[in-house]
């Protein structure tokens, strides 16, 4: 249920982006990085990654940067989480055992707790997130 420190980096970096999407300009690494205390290094590799997968364009040079490769109402967390933190299916090793009714009622629990997340985070956009923040900005 947790995601790891890459993965909230990933979601802010796109929400960075998604709210600049409407700037012909490329977003600066650097402004990013700084903005939101991301160490770069770190920054780099969570957008090369979001650029592999289609996420992300880059354009290289002086004026060049990192800009969303498609609108933010087209990019769910999930699309972004899939990517930073892929969803692990553990063996189950016992499950050659008839295993109890308490192991599979836990069992039952945790799959609808995950089918829960992702289905929260397949409806949630990056626009979606943009404009709540925005709200948020308004709130004294």
């Amino acid at each position: 249920m947790l995601f790891s420190a890459k993965a909230e980096y990933a979601c802010v970096a796109m929400l960075e982006l998604a709210a600049r999407s409407g700037d012909p300009r490329p977003a600066r690494l650097a402004d990013v990085a700084k903005t939101h205390g991301i160490p770069p290094r770190f920054l780099v590799q969570i957008l090369l990654d979001l650029k592999r997968a289609g996420l992300v364009a880059s354009t290289r040079g002086a004026t060049g940067g990192y800009a969303l490769a498609r609108s933010p109402d087209e990019i769910t967390l999930l699309d972004v989480l899939r990517v930073i933190d892929p969803p692990e299916n553990p063996a189950r090793t016992d499950d050659k055992l008839n295993p109890t009714l308490y192991v599979q009622s836990v069992r039952s629990l945790w799959d609808r707790m995950v089918e829960a997340q992702q289905a929260i985070l397949k409806r949630t956009t990056l626009a979606d997130l943009v404009q709540r923040s925005q709200g948020l900005q308004y709130v004294i």
